[in-house]
Parts: structure tokens; C-alpha cells; sequence
């Protein structure tokens, strides 16, 4: 009997420091593929920036669960800041952080929570993720973000809706700013992602850990 938890023992904990390398491992590629962001100036001004890096991070969520999604945003992170720095005195790595979160983490409760895993559950999840993290941006852009952003580099509201307003002309209040740039750039970024994942995640998970 004793041999035998035992054994279960050592499965257990081959299993924990898989998951961990697995997360460490998703979540370098994540910070490397987010120094690597570009802009998207027919949709955003140039301090909205573009990265796949929420593309391992779902792949995690996906196969370990929407924890295992939290930390590889985690990791991510902080390789982005050891490598790069941050250019928005940490604000944009922290909305990149909540964003990354709000995305990964419905789509992976999705796609878990069912005992038969399909396409179609990963869909609905990533639906999900997309549509809350688009909310999530458009609230925490108007309240939290635009604000701490103009204080950091003293810059008022209105100058950020300025920028908005050389991209789309009828952009002329945060409100504006928010449906025709906030909205559009996440809709955009996380349906980008969404379906790179749905034709890779089959095809890699063979290397993570299975369903």
C-alpha cells in the first residue's frame, strides 16, 4: 500500500514540475512575442500597440487551466520587463497584464468546464474572452488608464482624443475614443489571436498537457 502511494506520489510530482516548465516555457515565448509588438495606425494611435503574445498564454489556459493562463501572464511580464523595460511607466504592462487575464481566463474556464472538449467549446470561450476583454479595455481605458497615462507624461485627456480624432474625424470626446478606437483595436487583436490559436492549439497540444 505504501509502495503504491508512493508511486502515486512521484506521478504527482513528475506532473507539478511539468506543469511548471510548461508555464515557464509558454510564458518566455509570451514576453519575447510581446517585445515584438507593433502598431496599427489605421486603427489606433501608436501607443496602442499589437502583440501575439496572449497567444501562449491561451494555449496554457487551454491545456492546464485558467490558472495555469493567470501565471504564464505572469511570467510574461516580467520577462517583458527584464528584457525591454517599460516605455509607459508600467502602465501599459499592467493593462497588458488585466487585459491578458480577462481574456485568457473566461476562455479557459470554458473550454475545461466541459468533459468532452471540442472546437466549439474553445470558440465560445475565446467569444467570451474577446467580448470581456474588449469591455474591460473600453472601462478601464476611459476611467483608469488614459488618465494614469496623461499624469505619468503630462499630457491631459484631451490630447489622447486628439490623437484619436487624426485617425477617425469623428472622434471627439472620450466617449468617441472609446467605441471608435478602444472598441475596434480589441475586437481586432483578440479575434486576430483567437483564430490563430483555433487552427494551432490541435496541433501543439500533443506537447503540453493533454485533455
Amino acid at each position: 500500500m505504501s509502495e503504491q502511494v508512493l508511486r502515486n506520489g512521484n506521478v504527482i510530482e513528475r506532473s507539478r514540475t511539468r506543469t511548471i516548465a510548461q508555464i515557464a516555457m509558454l510564458g518566455a515565448v509570451a514576453g519575447v512575442l510581446m517585445n515584438l509588438e507593433f502598431p496599427l495606425p489605421f486603427l489606433a494611435p501608436s501607443f496602442y500597440q499589437l502583440d501575439f503574445s496572449e497567444i501562449p498564454a491561451l494555449l496554457a489556459a487551454f491545456a492546464m487551466g485558467p490558472v495555469a493562463g493567470i501565471l504564464t501572464e505572469l511570467v510574461k511580464i516580467l520577462v517583458h520587463l527584464v528584457t525591454k523595460g517599460t516605455m509607459t511607466a508600467g502602465v501599459g504592462d499592467l493593462a497588458n497584464f488585466i487585459f491578458g487575464c480577462a481574456y485568457v481566463v473566461p476562455a479557459g474556464l470554458i473550454y475545461r468546464l466541459h468533459h468532452v472538449k471540442t472546437r466549439k467549446h474553445a470558440v465560445l470561450g475565446m467569444a467570451a474572452g474577446t467580448v470581456l476583454t474588449t469591455a474591460a479595455a473600453c472601462f478601464m481605458n476611459a476611467f483608469v488608464l488614459l488618465p494614469a497615462y496623461g499624469k505619468a507624461f503630462g499630457m491631459p485627456v484631451e490630447a489622447f482624443i486628439e490623437m484619436g480624432t487624426a485617425i477617425h474625424s469623428s472622434v471627439d470626446s472620450l466617449l468617441g475614443f472609446v467605441v471608435m478606437i478602444i472598441v475596434p483595436f480589441n475586437l481586432f487583436k483578440y479575434t486576430l489571436v483567437s483564430i490563430i490559436v483555433f487552427f494551432i492549439y490541435k496541433r501543439i497540444r500533443v506537447v503540453l498537457k493533454g485533455d
